[in-house]
């Protein structure tokens, strides 16, 4: 007799609202314990314009064995990763809008493990967004090895023609394009969930009409065709069991820029810049990188340390001639001119930002959010419904601009409900004591 415990599944589709976005691990966590979710090999997909797939750099890797230590421990930007350590997590796809662009598109397959030397958290892959923050590692220096496929996807919001969700019946004009047996109104709900993936794709729909931001690359890349493909492909037979998304996937502020200057931010890019590895390193350089990069951000760290207690002349000029911190004395003057105690704390979590990829910045209009929660709705009406849906309002620290976010959270649950009939719905983030007003912005 199999000890494998049996799978449940909800009789409504759950949707778990949160504010701050790492406050979903606890409703996956309970899902795993409910066997609603499996306990290993869990497919994510991960709308959002942040990929959030970094890692707490000094947190120790048995962290995650403590649930509760690890809820603490866990921010915004890194709380997926410590889940493919503990071995739930094996595959996340990215869907990302055109305008977020910190992982490079495409399959990326890693190794993620305990560093030997540190009993930290560390991966295998070089792409910067894991080089610029020193987490990369050689794979032999892993233990407890957990293996993390990736899939970078493009999502481009559909032309102006097509009408918005809020208008769209569910065999509507909206969706003609798509095979009758994608199709998923209230009625057909429960048996969607068994339906395999579609192997064949919707004609593509067009990029929005006079967007100024575009990324080269293949001319169908960002349409429905092209997510429906890259997701079957990702799913295989199985079905998603998180669908996870975060309501700036369809607007997004970086909210460092109405801190600093653009003066201030160039200086910012100047002290925390990323110099990567030349083309194909090998293995002495990209050492030699993640070292170097380290260095550099433990100096930086401490010199907005030192600022913190004292930001005399003396003190800005001693850290100031030390290699690539020059700029730091006309940022520090600039900064006092506004604000006679600046909060370093706060530039320094700014500075992070600015490493090889500057944050996403992009509030898109009314008009470009429907057309975005079109094209979520076309290619999530394509595949199997997911097990479980989080959500993430990421509004008190701007990432999704404030006066936007009710409406947005509005329009994609209409979506899902159109999808999924209706929804076992939990908004975590009115109880959570988070809407405090006064939150300043996290990097991400």
């Amino acid at each position: 007799m199999s000890s494998v415990p049996p799978k449940r599944r909800y009789r409504k589709l759950p949707v778990w609202i949160v504010e701050d976005h790492n406050d979903v691990v606890r409703h996956i966590y309970r899902a795993i314990a409910s066997r609603h979710l499996p306990l290993k090999d869990i497919k994510m997909l991960h709308l959002d314009s942040h990929p959030d797939l970094l890692i707490p750099v000094n947190m120790s890797a048995d962290t995650v064995f403590d649930k509760d230590k690890l809820f603490s421990e866990l921010s915004i930007e890194n709380w997926i990763m410590p889940m493919v350590y503990a071995g739930h997590v094996s595959g996340v796809a990215w869907l990302h809008p055109y305008w977020a662009q910190q992982i490079r598109e495409g399959e990326h397959g890693m190794t993620v493990g305990r560093d030997a030397s540190t009993t930290t958290i560390r991966v295998t892959s070089t792409d910067d967004y894991f080089l610029s923050d020193g987490l990369y590692v050689p794979e032999e220096q892993l233990e407890n090895r957990q293996r993390l496929g990736l899939n970078v996807v493009r999502v481009d919001p559909v032309g102006a023609s097509r009408s918005s969700p809020s208008e769209q019946n569910p065999e509507g004009d909206g969706e003609r394009r798509l095979p009758k047996r994608s199709r998923v109104g209230h009625g057909e709900a429960a048996e969607a969930s068994g339906s395999e993936p579609i192997r064949s794709c919707p004609d593509a729909p067009q990029p929005a009409e006079g967007s100024d931001e575009s990324v080269p690359g293949n001319d169908d890349e960002g349409s429905t065709c092209y997510v429906v493909e890259r997701l079957s492909a990702f799913l295989g037979d199985a079905e998603p069991d998180v669908l996870d998304i975060d309501l700036d996937f369809f607007s997004c502020k970086n909210p460092f820029k109405e801190l600093y200057t653009q003066e201030e931010y160039a200086i910012l890019k100047e002290l925390y810049g990323f110099r990567g590895p030349g083309p194909d390193p090998d293995q002495d350089e990209l050492q030699e990188c993640v070292d170097r990069r380290v260095h550099q951000l433990e100096d930086l760290e401490a010199a907005f340390g030192d600022l913190l207690e004292d930001d005399g002349e003396a003190a800005v000029g001693r850290w100031a001639t030390r290699p690539g911190m020059a700029p730091l004395a006309q940022l520090v003057s600039s900064l006092k001119l506004r604000n006679p105690s600046p909060d370093y704390e706060m530039v320094h979590q700014a500075g992070l930002t600015c490493d090889s990829v500057e944050l996403p910045h992009h509030i898109s209009s009314d008009e470009e959010i429907d057309r975005l929660v079109s094209a979520a709705q076309l290619f999530l009406k394509a595949l199997p419904k997911p097990k479980l849906v989080t959500m993430s309002r990421s509004s008190l620290d701007e990432y999704c601009p404030a006066e936007q976010v009710d409406s947005v959270q509005s329009r994609v649950l209409a979506v899902l409900e159109r999808l999924y009939g209706p929804l076992d719905l939990h908004k975590d983030y009115e109880s959570s004591g988070t809407e405090t007003p006064d939150c300043q912005p996290q990097a991400s």
